[in-house]
């Protein structure tokens, strides 16, 4: 049974804030030092593999293996063409081992079965197990599927997968890319302050680079959970630490495609939505989501299951919308759950979970305050307010909009300030290859991203499409109540002063002409520069045109629709017009206040005017 155990070991592993960092190394330490078997024997099925002398192959194979585990051990070699390869030969009589394990595992099961009386066949895990095992025996296969996960991914960078030597790859022997990189759990052990072999201990600025890196790795790592389930479908089965690679150019590197798991369109969104669910505390919602997974059974009482969710998740605190709490700790909700109502959790399912809990407990052993939903969200976002389909939309939907359509300003505005507010730049919105007109999403004093100027900027692009479509079907006196509300107070002040500057680009356009670079209007020439070429590269930052918003005809109709369903309102439209008036007015003092300031240091001595205070009813 020690290749099942070995399995356990590798994902408990992952996990040190559970475990302690303690035994989570030793485990790590155990999985390292499976004894290896002898190089002859190893050499001897190379041979029989390639049928040729490995002389003749290689032009220089280790003398001892790079690493061992309970399916075979990697030597590094040099191919004839000065090649670095990793290869990873199988441990003989390693099917009739397997076949043995997944024998005394399902007898094992079926006695469990009796003793918990549980109604569903319990062997079947067994038989599931079995048949992922039998199947990582055919390195042929884990070829295919490497060239499968890599050209699946190739749009996404970040992500490195070792290229595959087919001409010296068998079912037995498998050749590759070397990957140069550190591994997880060393980055983990640098970073905890453990010592070295020699007795020294690394110094601070070691530590703080290895959290460094082992933090980016988690990040980049929940990103790329992310894209496998939202996007591509195609999930590597076995992420634990010892498959990951962190390379000297930040890229998060993947090993072991012995198996991989496809999942269906439909189940995509419906994860999609769970996630958005658990972080914005429906519970309802998330049901529906897993049913639509087929995890919950036909017949199931869904609104004792709801309960029962809301009983358990509902005492989670939000922080900013975010659950400030585990990722593991609602995962472990979920299961209890699961397991009281027999859920039928599918393979995908159980690897995007242990996945991201993995990912989690890396992080957590560096920085306590790392929480998973924090870091997953502004890719969720991304998805849902540039995919333009029925089911994204459907998602939004659920998000912005209450049962009568209404609405609901503040949910939207913490939707993007929330999915933003991890990054200074939602990726694929700001400055993207196909439009960069969006340029770079300001930042306010406190930090806080700028949602008002996110929204104006998405709404004209190629990527606002999901963004109009939704402001279409809203209810436009919804919408107008939402934006005279109390709520929406600090949305105006951030509207407000995209209005100054849209006033004050006017003025620079109307007077500025032969005004000399000042604090202010050096920003509007080089928005306005044809060619920058020659200017500093920290200096080429564009600063967006607001006004193709009011050159936009659909922009024109979404208003104009807007306020044809708010005039049925008369005392709605009175505060929108009173509203809007002490905006335009405290806008229009603001860029007089930055046209002085232009001016007076373009034709006068430079002027020190105060920052100016102002607030928006």
């Amino acid at each position: 049974m020690h290749l099942l155990a070995d399995a356990v070991g590798q994902s408990l592993s992952t996990r040190p804030d559970i475990i302690g960092a303690e035994i989570s190394k030793a485990l790590s330490e155990l999985h390292d030092q499976i004894p290896p078997f002898p190089r002859d024997v190893a050499m001897k099925i190379i041979e029989e593999e390639l049928g040729s002398p490995v002389e003749s192959l290689f032009s220089y194979i280790s003398g001892e293996p790079e690493a061992a585990a309970s399916f075979g051990q990697v030597y590094r070699g040099h191919t004839l063409d000065g090649f670095n390869v990793a290869i990873k030969v199988q441990r003989p009589n390693l099917r009739h081992i397997v076949v043995r394990d997944i024998y005394i595992l399902r007898l094992g099961l079926g006695i469990l079965q009796k003793i918990a009386k549980r109604k569903g066949d319990l062997r079947l895990y067994a038989d599931e197990l079995g048949k992922g095992l039998v199947g990582e025996l055919d390195y042929t296969l884990e070829a295919s599927n490497s060239s499968k996960f890599m050209e699946a991914h190739s749009s996404f960078p970040f992500m490195f997968v070792p290229k595959i030597f087919q001409q010296l790859s068998r079912k037995r022997v498998l050749t590759m890319e070397w990957i140069v990189g550190e591994s997880p759990t060393d980055l983990l052990s640098v970073s905890a302050g453990s010592s070295i072999d020699n007795g020294s201990t690394y110094s601070e600025r070691q530590r703080l680079d290895a959290k460094r890196r082992l933090l980016d790795l988690v990040k980049k790592g929940v990103e790329a959970c992310l894209v496998q389930l939202l996007e591509t479908g195609l999930l590597h089965a076995d992420p634990h630490p010892g498959n990951l690679r962190y390379t000297s150019s930040g890229q998060i590197g993947f090993l072991d495609f012995g198996l991989l798991c496809q999942m269906e369109k439909k189940h995509q969104f419906a994860m999609l939505a769970s996630i958005v669910h658990i972080v914005n505390g429906d519970w309802a919602s998330l049901v529906n989501s897993l049913t639509e997974m087929d995890v919950i059974r036909p017949g199931t009482n869904i609104r004792r299951v709801t309960m029962d969710l809301e009983y358990e998740l509902g005492e989670v605190e939000f922080r900013d919308g975010i659950p400030d709490v585990k990722f593991s700790r609602v995962l472990g909700k979920i299961w209890s759950i699961a397991f009281k109502y027999h859920f039928r959790m599918p393979p995908y399912y159980s690897l995007v979970l242990r996945s991201l809990a993995s990912f989690e407990g890396l992080a957590v052993a560096a920085d306590k305050k790392f929480k998973t939903f924090e870091a997953a969200y502004p890719y969720v976002v991304r998805k849902l307010l540039t995919e333009n389909s029925a089911a994204t939309r459907k998602i939004l939907h659920s998000v912005v909009f209450n049962k009568k359509k209404e609405f609901q300003w503040q949910r939207l505005a913490l939707f993007l300030k929330v999915g933003a507010a991890r990054y200074v730049k939602l990726k694929g919105l700001i400055a993207s290859k196909a439009d960069s007109s969006l340029g770079y999403l300001p930042l306010r004093d406190s930090g806080a991203v700028d949602v008002a100027n996110l929204v104006l900027r998405l709404l004209p692009s190629k990527e606002g499409v999901v963004l109009r479509r939704l402001l279409m079907t809203a209810d436009g006196a919804s919408l107008v109540q939402a934006m005279v509300s109390k709520k929406a107070k600090f949305f105006r002040q951030q509207f407000c002063s995209v209005i100054a500057d849209i006033l004050y680009q006017w003025m620079f356009t109307a007077f500025g002409r032969g005004i000399a670079t000042t604090r202010y209007s050096s920003d509007l020439r080089l928005a306005s520069a044809h060619d920058n070429r020659d200017l500093e590269p920290s200096s080429r930052t564009p600063i967006y045109d607001y006004r193709t918003i009011f050159r936009d005809r659909r922009l024109k109709v979404i208003f104009s629709n807007v306020l044809n369903s708010a005039r049925k309102n008369p005392i709605l439209m009175l505060r929108f017009y009173w509203t809007s008036f002490v905006m335009f007015t405290t806008a229009l003092a603001l860029a007089c206040h930055r046209a002085l300031v232009s001016f007076s240091e373009a034709y006068l001595s430079p002027i020190s005017f105060a920052r100016k205070q102002y607030a928006i009813p």
